[in-house]
C-alpha cells in the first residue's frame, strides 16, 4: 500500500510539501524500533548525529533520547519548525545543498527520508560528514495492512489519479517499494566509495489501529497531501468502508547502514 514515484529525489513538489501536514505528521507516523535507534547509536564512534530529512523531529527526539546530541537538516521550513518546538536543533535546506560549515559528525541517519535524496550525492556528502568509523544509516518503515484496506486504498487513488506513477499498482507489495528504494541507496554508497559493504537491518513489530486512527494518517503519505479536498474525502470514505472497528498492522523497519572508513 503506497503512493510512491520510481525516482523520489527529483520529485521536490512531493518531498518539500509534508509540512502542510505537519502536526498531523508529527501526530500520527509511527515511532522507530527502540532496538534500532540502539543498534545505531551502540554502532556509532560518538554521539553526535545528523538528521537527514528530520521532518517534525520523530527519529531525532528518538536519538537524543538515547543520549545524542542532534542536528536536523530538513527542506520544509514549516516541519523544521514544529521540530524546534519539540526541543531538536534544525536548519532548513536540502542536505544536498546544506553547508554543514566544517562539522563533523558520529552518524548521519535519515528516518523515512532517504529516497528524497540524490543517493549517490547524498552518500559523497555523508563520507565527508563523518569521522573515521561513523556510520550511515538510512530506514524506512514496511507495512502490509489487510488486503481489503489495501485494495480499498489503491482503487481509490485511481479514482481520484488515474495513471499516477505515484501509485503502488494493487499487485505489488509494499517491500517491492522499498527493497527498491533500499538497492538504490546502496548503489549510492558504493558509488561513492570510503564506506564499508553495506548491511541491511530489520526490525518486526505490530501495531493496533482503530479506524479513526488510520484514516488519520492517510493524508500524510506521499502525494496525498497535494490532492484537493474533495479528492482527499473520497480516499478517505472508500477506506473508512473497508475497516471495521480496528485491525492489526505488521511493520518491519528495515535499515541500510554502512561505517565510513579511513
Amino acid at each position: 500500500m503506497g503512493c510512491v514515484t520510481k525516482v523520489p529525489h527529483e520529485a521536490r513538489q512531493v518531498a518539500e510539501s509534508f509540512g502542510a501536514n505537519a502536526e498531523r505528521y508529527d501526530r500520527t507516523r509511527p515511532l522507530y524500533p527502540d532496538a534500532l535507534i540502539d543498534r545505531i547509536v551502540t554502532a556509532s564512534p560518538g554521539h553526535a548525529v545528523l538528521d537527514v530529512g528530520c521532518g517534525t523531529g520523530i527519529a531525532a527526539r528518538q536519538f537524543q533520547a538515547a543520549g545524542c546530541a542532534v542536528l536536523g537538516v530538513e527542506p520544509d521550513r514549516r516541519m523544521a519548525e514544529l521540530a524546534r518546538r519539540g526541543g531538536v536543533a534544525v536548519e532548513v535546506a536540502t542536505f544536498e545543498e546544506w553547508d554543514a560549515a566544517d562539522r563533523e559528525f558520529d552518524a548521519v541517519v535519515a528516518g523515512t527520508a532517504w529516497h528524497w535524496v540524490d543517493p549517490v550525492a547524498g552518500a559523497v556528502k555523508a563520507r565527508r560528514l563523518l569521522r573515521p568509523g561513523g556510520v550511515l544509516a538510512a530506514f524506512w518503515h514496511v507495512f502490509i495492512p489487510p488486503p481489503e484496506v489495501s485494495r480499498a486504498f489503491v482503487a481509490a487513488c485511481e479514482d481520484v489519479m488515474p495513471g499516477s506513477p505515484f501509485i503502488l499498482p494493487p499487485t505489488a507489495s509494499p517491500h517491492d517499494a522499498y527493497r527498491a528504494m533500499a538497492t538504490k541507496t546502496t548503489e549510492g554508497i558504493l558509488a561513492a566509495g570510503g564506506f564499508t559493504a553495506p548491511e541491511q537491518w530489520t526490525f518486526d513489530w505490530e501495531r493496533t489501529y482503530t479506524r479513526d486512527e488510520w484514516l488519520d494518517q492517510i493524508p500524510t503519505q506521499g502525494v496525498l497531501n497535494l490532492l484537493p479536498p474533495d479528492k482527499l474525502a473520497h480516499i478517505l470514505t472508500t477506506v473508512g468502508n473497508a475497516i471495521d472497528d480496528e485491525f492489526r498492522m505488521p511493520y518491519t523497519a528495515t535499515a541500510v547502514t554502512t561505517t565510513r572508513t579511513g
